[in-house]
């Protein structure tokens, strides 16, 4: 057979697999719908029920879990999995468990005057939507699917997921395991490439939630519209770091430098870039190699540093490296053991700083989502605050500083997701607050009530008294004198 003929017999085999995916997900989102319908109202204690499923599904197998997210990547850190995926999934479905009564109950609501006075009571219950459709990343996939799991059970709902095909080891884990704690009519894995995915968010869900890249949140927007689902758009950007004069130097480099190597800048929260003033950027990168150097004395054989997740991926980053040099920037490989990553396997990549950046480079203009950093000067705080403006909102802004008067003109005078003061990441880290971006970076949020909320139904129940109140306030025919009056005390005469 000529190599042609195989060709088109593996895409036809290929096609045929992904229909056969798209008709077996499109009963199970009906058959999902119908027992959703069937069940209604969902009480407490179902949804405390798939929170503890959830919780032991991942706690019971993180072994599994974690050796599949090593097996993916490469090499991942088996520490900082637990960390990352294990132990911030369980803590958002302990959180949910723990909190999903207070969640649930009605909140009562003031009514214009007389109609409380006459008896008229209204009040706020938070529906469940129906069935969520979530499609993962592949940077975090356990935690970045079953952190939205936990809201969304909580909230009353059912799930269907989209897992990355950029990590197919933790995908088929994920998707085993949850058949053995949950039937597909609650929580179902859907495997498969971009043609399922792009099938996956035409998919006529009550919610769907995306985490990923922006240029691919298009696509997803599009798709979802068709069937005016609300959407969740979870992205990223280019999330700056902007240093003050009265920053620590030394603590400064030491956190940015824990967030950007955190994953190998795999995170959609990484700090992409640093704006530094002009006279301490040279101060600023020799302590980035000393904190480099301190808490990654090797890199290529540290079970603590991640590889890039393929080689795919690390040409990309290269291409940002080469184009920077190119263009004339000075390219720094913090490599504080002199290893040679040339010749090793894998796709480990040690942190490059980049100075003397232009605008045209496209360390600069695009995400950099690896480990790549940026140095950018300013004179004053305007400029910084300014640069940032200029750009994209970023999903994130990380301001170090002591001086409490430009704290406040960077967090006042910028449009980010959220910020963290004197870190990187922590602000998405406490269940309580709301993560999302905004514009480029996002669309909604999630964890904790907030994501609660967003996939529950606010439904406003009002109850009449017997009194017949339109009557009363002239609001039925015959108008007359009455509904003069209401209009003109409704009006302010």
């Amino acid at each position: 057979m000529s190599s042609s003929s195989e060709e088109t017999t593996m895409d036809d085999q290929q096609a045929s697999s992904d229909e056969a995916t798209l008709a077996h997900m499109r009963d199970v989102l009906r058959r999902q719908r119908e027992a959703f319908t069937a069940e209604l109202p969902v009480g407490a204690a179902i949804r405390k029920d798939r929170l503890r499923r959830a919780i032991d599904l991942v706690v019971g197998n993180k072994d599994r879990l974690t050796q599949a997210l090593s097996a993916d990547f490469g090499h991942r850190s088996v520490t900082q999995s637990m960390v990352t995926d294990i132990v911030s999934s369980v803590k958002s479905l302990k959180h949910a468990l723990a909190n999903v009564d207070r969640w649930m109950r009605p909140e009562k609501r003031k009514l214009d005057f007389p109609l409380g006075l006459l008896g008229a009571r209204a009040h706020v219950e938070h529906q469940p939507k129906g069935v969520v459709g979530v499609i993962s990343p592949w940077n975090f996939p356990v935690y970045l699917t079953f952190c939205p799991l936990a809201q969304i059970f909580a909230a009353g709902n059912r799930a269907m997921v989209k897992p990355s095909e950029h990590t197919p080891r933790t995908s088929e884990t994920m998707r085993e395991l949850a058949a053995q704690f949950f039937p597909e009519h609650e929580l179902s894995f859907i495997l498969g490439g971009p043609a399922v995915g792009k099938a996956f968010a035409g998919l006529a869900f009550d919610h769907l939630i995306f985490t990923g890249g922006t240029g691919i949140a298009r696509h997803v927007l599009h798709a979802a519209a068709d069937n005016l689902v609300p959407t969740t758009l979870e992205l990223g950007g280019k999330s700056p770091v902007i240093v003050g004069e009265s920053a620590d130097v030394t603590r400064t480099t030491e956190r940015v430098v824990v967030g950007k190597m955190l994953n190998a800048g795999q995170i959609c929260l990484a700090p992409d870039y640093m704006l530094v003033p002009k006279a301490k950027e040279a101060a600023i990168v020799a302590a980035l190699q000393q904190a480099v150097a301190r808490m990654y004395p090797t890199l290529l054989g540290n079970d603590d540093y991640t590889s890039v997740v393929d080689g795919r991926h690390r040409e990309r980053l290269q291409g940002l490296l080469d184009d920077a040099k190119a263009k004339g920037a000075e390219v720094i490989a913090v490599n504080p053991s002199n290893e040679d990553f040339a010749s090793a396997s894998g796709n480990k990549m040690p942190l490059h700083l980049v100075r003397n950046t232009t605008p045209e480079m496209r360390v600069v203009r695009e995400e950099i989502f690896g480990p790549i950093l940026p140095i950018l000067t300013y004179d004053r705080t305007e400029e910084a605050i300014a640069y940032v403006n200029a750009g994209e909102r970023p999903l994130a802004l990380y301001y170090f500083g002591e001086d409490t008067d430009e704290e406040r003109r960077v967090v006042q005078r910028t449009v980010s997701g959220g910020v963290t003061v004197n870190d990187v990441i922590f602000h998405a880290m406490p269940e309580d607050l709301p993560f999302g971006g905004i514009g480029p970076s996002g669309m909604g949020n999630y964890h904790g009530f907030d994501g609660f909320r967003t996939f529950s139904h606010p439904k406003a129940v009002y109850r009449q008294p017997k009194i017949d109140l339109a009557a009363l306030a002239g609001l039925k025919p015959p108008y007359g004198e009455k509904t003069r009056k209401t209009i003109k005390r409704e009006m302010g005469g």
